[in-house]
């Protein structure tokens, strides 16, 4: 490439950087095509092709090459560093002016970067013993991913597992015969009218070739994340919830084909699924109408009537009522999204900028906007941009929302009962339009939150597991009694445990420590430990560790 078309290349990608600030949405959402058509042109995916990309991104301007870099996940990262020493050198690399000399490669400054927003110290001097910068921080990141990942989730009566190995392993009860949500093949000696059982956690067979990293449960379907970026899912497929273009349920793990490259999964209480891939593409799929109707406030206050309220975020025809595979939220093109929560017929979404969208059905200000009115489309939750928070990660449940910060601060809005804020109100049944921050925790730093229908939970820091909510099965919160708890309380019984994990529903609750060991608490059967027990009513009030069961989670320090 000529330097006189380099210099033309840095000039106009100055003026794109001067000008970015002042673009429409309209026009950030070009930008972002063009950026993903050049990515998809210059990603070396065929092993073949990687030295033939490296030599073309070797001929752009940094400029350009940085915001490529930013684009790209870890393993793609990875691959380029392998491929294009250019890329991976430590050592400063000579420019023509007038650029100046780099100080590091660009695959070290974009994990610098991004440790950087994460809010991660990496030092100025490697540890002992590490001899590159570029693969100690591809590890870092690697594991900073792993921290999203969930090898715990918990359905109505079911448990799930990922193992140390990348296994799935499910235990616990299917009621409802047409709802097989265990994922082992048919018995064809059981009785097809009797619910089965399941239990201990058992290795679902036709997954055992797949190395999994993350589950997702609801009472209807489960999903599973593979290490490849692939999606299986399970159980009824009522409405299409199971992406397969179809309503018919499966038994057993099915692939979602129309997914690749997915790095965030999850599940609302009912019918409606979402994945997020390696560029912060949000996808959504499932029941397209809301199981109540909505309503729209205008800024007059009056209320109509709102249709397709579906927490899909796609604007969709009045007579279609599902979602039977994947479909983009095109209304956040302009937006990377890095983690999404479902609840009932709503969701929301986290951008890498840390801003939080919400869109769906409302009943008790769930989609934080301080009103009642439903939304079809994403829209920022500006009350939260108003506190000049990062926001970083969400969970739901059935009617609250849990918002966690990069500080580790928690909010909570929604069903007061769930959302943590534990006021007067949430005895008569109140709810709270606004997000306001959880002050239970004073100056105690979250780290993971997980919600599931009345039930919340969130780790600290120091590894403490706190519960809270109103569950139909009162000891799936830990405390050793049967009551409610409507203010966040620590588990007490996992005192001296640092917890890596967690996951809560309606009838028992898991935690994993930093050594993978899964504590276990509420309804036996569910937790895959038998009916039978030195309690008639077959409950575990405070947690026990289930034997020979580890689960992946984050290396110890």
């Amino acid at each position: 490439m000529a330097a006189t078309h380099l210099a033309a290349l840095r000039a106009a990608a100055r003026e794109c950087q001067l000008a970015a600030a002042s673009f429409s949405d309209e026009q950030a959402a070009e930008g972002l095509t063009a950026i993903d058509e050049l990515r998809a042109y210059l990603l070396p995916r065929p092993a073949s092709s990687s030295s033939q990309a490296a030599a073309l991104l070797m001929q752009l301007p940094f400029e350009i090459l940085s915001v490529i870099l930013s684009m790209l996940g870890t393993r793609e990262l990875a691959r380029l560093a392998a491929s294009c020493r250019f890329l991976r050198s430590d050592a400063p690399t000579p420019q023509p002016p007038p650029v100046p000399p780099r100080q590091v490669g660009l695959v070290e400054a974009e994990l610098r970067r991004r440790a950087d927003v994460r809010g991660l110290d990496v030092g100025s001097s490697l540890p002992e013993g590490v001899a590159s910068w570029v693969p100690y921080l591809l590890k870092r990141d690697r594991r900073n991913a792993r921290m999203r990942q969930a090898p715990l989730a918990v359905g109505d009566e079911l448990s799930m597992f990922v193992d140390t190995e990348g296994g799935l392993l499910t235990c616990g009860i299917d009621m409802d015969c047409d709802t097989p949500l265990l994922g082992h093949a048919e018995d064809p000696d059981a009785d097809p009218d009797e619910p089965r059982e399941i239990g201990p956690p058992t290795l679902v067979l036709s997954m055992q070739d797949r190395r999994i990293i993350s589950v997702a449960s609801s009472y209807m379907h489960c999903l599973a994340l593979s290490a490849d970026g692939e999606v299986y899912s399970w159980g009824d497929g009522y409405y299409g919830v199971l992406g397969l273009d179809d309503e018919v349920g499966r038994a057993v793990p099915c692939r979602i084909e129309s997914l690749s490259c997915i790095e965030r999964i999850a599940v609302g209480p009912y019918d409606t699924s979402a994945a997020v891939d390696q560029s912060g593409k949000l996808f959504t799929w499932g029941r397209a109408t809301a199981l109540v109707e909505g309503f729209v406030e205008d800024e007059d206050g009056e209320v109509t009537e709102l249709l397709n309220s579906n927490g899909l975020g796609h604007e969709l025809d009045a007579e279609t009522e599902c979602q039977l595979t994947p479909k983009r939220v095109e209304a956040l093109l302009q937006e990377r999204v890095v983690d999404v929560a479902l609840g009932y017929s709503f969701t929301l979404a986290v951008t890498d900028a840390g801003a939080v969208f919400s869109f769906g059905y409302c009943e008790e200000g769930e989609l934080g906007h301080g009103s009642l009115a439903s939304v079809v489309l994403p829209r920022r939750i500006e009350i939260l941009a108003q506190t000049g928070r990062r926001f970083v990660a969400v969970a739901a449940g059935n009617k609250h929302v849990l918002a966690l910060t990069e500080e580790g601060e928690l909010y909570g809005w929604g069903n007061e009962k769930a959302n943590g804020h534990g006021s007067e109100a949430a005895h008569l049944g109140g709810y709270e339009r606004t997000p306001r921050r959880v002050a239970a925790f004073g100056r105690a730093r979250i780290k993971l939150v997980y919600a599931w229908m009345y039930s919340s939970c969130a780790v600290t820091e120091k590894g403490e597991l706190f519960t809270w909510g109103y569950p139909p099965v009162g000891t799936s919160l830990g405390h050793g009694d049967d009551g409610p708890q409507f203010e966040p309380k620590r588990v007490e019984g996992l005192s001296g445990v640092k917890v890596a994990a967690a996951a809560i529903g309606g009838t028992h609750g898991l935690a994993a420590d930093e050594d993978g060991v899964v504590w276990a608490f509420g309804q036996r059967a569910a937790l895959g430990l038998g009916a039978s027990g030195p309690e008639a009513i077959g409950h575990v009030r405070t947690p026990i560790p289930i034997p020979t069961l580890r689960v992946r989670v984050l290396d110890s320090p």
